[in-house]
């Protein structure tokens, strides 16, 4: 048994809620993967308490009283948690400790937060600008954090992790599109699918599922340069961090391939990725390692969307008001 209990309860919530993520953070070295397993128990207890569910499954639909009184709970303990003060659950004490190591700004852990709460609210995304502000939110800034447990300060190597996270939640929407729709939500830009006339209320519907996958590859081929950019902050980690970046990249870039091969029949069951689809992204990801210093990457393109710099979360108006920071 652990005498870790922190890393133990981590190891649990991993070991459950994401195989992908599980098979990449073999790779890190001891230190790197004990902050990114707590870094990790953190955002899935909070994603877990917002949908309902327990370790990324079987989310369900919440009252919405139900729903804001959790949100608000994960503020209070997520704030004390990064102020370095007592909290009362394993995941926070968790962020903490990641927080206090690393140096994650509590705009960051809230950001995170300013996600879920558009879940809660029950956003609508006009455009595909607007969704991948939400994927910044419930992913490129857990990119961020990620890439600061690996030691990352740079600003542009930092932009890479964000397009990383952005690439994975887009491939995640492209997936779940159906799964969502059970429990209320739609992360589709609403231009898309009046252009292909497809109700927002019926995304359950199998008539409707040609046109789905129609936007469900336009989101993964949106994926793409997103995937591509990831790959140019290789070089600035250390080499078993970036073994175990490029291999998460390959896992959910295979999902995303999956999707987009699958076509009209990819909500028959929840795809993911075989143990020897692991294995061959883990040989993948080696050689990516091994040989990206060796290359020379592009400048990030412009045309990429960008996340917020340096901005408070409560002063932009694509994040929702939280807490304030006594917790009160």
């Amino acid at each position: 048994m652990s005498h870790d209990p922190l890393l133990a309860h981590a190891e649990r919530s991993i070991a459950v809620g994401s195989k992908s993520f599980a098979a990449a953070a073999r790779l890190f070295d001891a230190n790197t993967r004990r902050s990114a397993m707590l870094l990790y128990a953190w955002c899935r207890h909070c994603d877990d308490v917002i949908d309902g569910q327990q370790a990324g499954h079987e989310a369900s639909v919440q009252a919405p009283a139900l729903a804001l009184q959790c949100l608000l709970e994960l503020q209070v303990q997520t704030d004390a948690a990064c102020r370095g003060a007592p909290v009362e659950q394993p995941a926070f004490a968790a962020l903490r400790e990641v927080a206090r190591q690393h140096g994650i700004a509590r705009q960051e852990a809230f950001d995170l937060l300013a996600g879920f709460a558009q879940d809660v609210a029950g956003e609508h995304y006009r455009s595909l600008d607007e969704t991948l502000g939400y994927c910044y939110h419930v992913a490129g800034v857990v990119g961020l954090m990620m890439a600061r447990v690996m030691g990352v300060r740079d600003p542009a190597v930092l932009d890479r992790a964000c397009d990383l996270g952005l690439a994975m939640q887009l491939t995640n929407i492209a997936r779940d599109i159906v799964a969502d729709a059970r429990v209320g939500r739609c992360y589709l830009p609403e231009q898309w699918l009046e252009e292909l006339a497809i109700p927002r209320d019926r995304l359950t519907d199998k008539r409707y599922r040609r046109r789905l996958a129609q936007l469900a590859q336009r989101l993964v081929d949106h994926a793409e340069p997103y995937y591509l950019s990831a790959q140019a902050g290789l070089p600035a980690l250390p080499w078993r961090s970036a073994w175990a970046v490029a291999t998460a990249a390959l896992v959910y870039r295979q999902i995303g391939l999956k999707v987009r091969k699958a076509g009209a029949d990819a909500w028959d069951g929840r795809l993911s990725t075989s143990k020897w689809e692991k294995l061959c992204a883990v040989a993948g990801g080696l050689w990516r390692a091994l040989s990206c210093r060796l290359r020379r990457y592009p400048v990030r393109d412009p045309g990429l969307w960008a996340r917020p710099h340096s901005t408070p979360a409560a002063a932009r108006h694509d994040a929702p008001a939280t807490v304030p920071a006594d917790g009160r």
